[in-house]
């Protein structure tokens, strides 16, 4: 079922208060709407132009919010505030990952000392998380000066408002969850008894060695998965309990595929030297093997991640 513009706006307007706040306010925003929606009903508008009506001179559920918890809109002045503010945390969620990621990746393949690596990365995010709030700011800051009087992002209308957020619960998400670890599942079987080299029929790209045990192992934690799937469907939304059991999960899988790719066990040595030349086998070897180890890293990063935010986003 869609939302309504109402619930929308809603949601938009309870994300940023105290959780045990929200209930209280939400209920007292939907009264005060409804109240506003009757009398321009009672008048003979139409529902729709009427809630878009309503909604409209409520203004920007953000600032709505802030009023209710009598939250200061400030930094270098209330104008641009919300425009600031909305755009610093969206750079911020992206720009220092990919700057790190990126620092990561090319000092491992150009074959730097681990410490060097560790230092580099942690200078890089500290100091690409300054660049940006700064810039980002200074920036606001002449914009501001600069004597413009509206704001950047134009005025407020529902249109704006979000969706409200995935909380990992509908049946399409486990759906999508289960045909995902059974496709992966799928591609191991492949992988191992046809292959995925055309030229080289039954030549695998994961290591021979791994089957039965290592391979047994997978397929039992990715089932675990696929219940932990049906479970958040079957109590309706995500927990803490299952955003550790979720952590465990992918900690289950990328820890060990991590130390046999480390030891070289994990990709098939055969692979490599029998589909490409073999002057530059060993190259190509080393660069995958590196790129497969930040993509397990940083899946399972993202994979934990997203678990404990749908969790803390179902608590609200």
């Amino acid at each position: 079922m869609n939302a309504t513009l109402t619930d929308r706006y809603v949601d938009a307007a309870t994300r940023s208060v105290p959780e045990n706040q929200r209930a209280e306010i939400a209920a007292e925003l939907r009264e005060r709407i409804a109240d506003q929606l009757d009398a321009r009903l009672e008048a003979g508008q139409p529902h729709d132009s009427a809630e878009r009506a309503v909604l409209t001179e409520l203004g920007d559920p953000d600032k709505l919010a802030a009023g209710y918890t009598d939250r200061k809109l400030y930094l270098i002045g209330p104008r641009y505030y919300l425009d600031w503010w909305r755009l610093l945390k969206l750079l911020w969620a992206i720009v220092p990952a990919c700057a790190v990621f990126g620092v990561a990746l090319g000092m491992t393949l150009a074959g730097e000392p681990f410490g060097d690596i560790v230092g580099s990365v942690f200078a890089v995010l500290i100091s690409t998380i300054v660049h940006v709030g700064f810039w980002v700011t200074l920036v606001f800051f002449i914009v501001e000066r600069s004597g413009s009087k509206a704001p950047m992002s134009g005025e407020w209308t529902p249109d704006s408002l979000p969706e409200p957020r995935e909380k990992g619960t509908t049946f399409g998400e486990m759906i999508a969850s289960i045909v995902f670890l059974v496709l992966a599942a799928g591609a191991v079987v492949w992988d191992h008894f046809i292959g995925f080299a055309p030229s080289e029929p039954g030549l695998s790209f994961l290591d021979p060695g791994l089957w039965p045990w290592w391979v047994f192992l997978l397929f039992l934690v990715m089932a675990v998965e696929a219940m932990l799937a049906v479970l958040v469907y079957v109590v309706g939304r995500w927990t803490i309990a299952f955003a550790v059991l979720n952590t465990v999960l992918a900690l289950a899988v990328a820890v060990p595929a991590l130390v046999l790719l480390v030891q070289g066990t994990l990709i098939n040595p055969e692979f490599f030297s029998t589909v490409i030349p073999e002057d530059s086998a060993a190259t190509v070897a080393s660069v995958v093997s590196t790129v497969t180890g930040f993509v397990i890293a940083g899946v399972a990063a993202w994979d934990i991640l997203d678990g404990f935010l749908k969790a803390l986003r179902a608590r609200r």
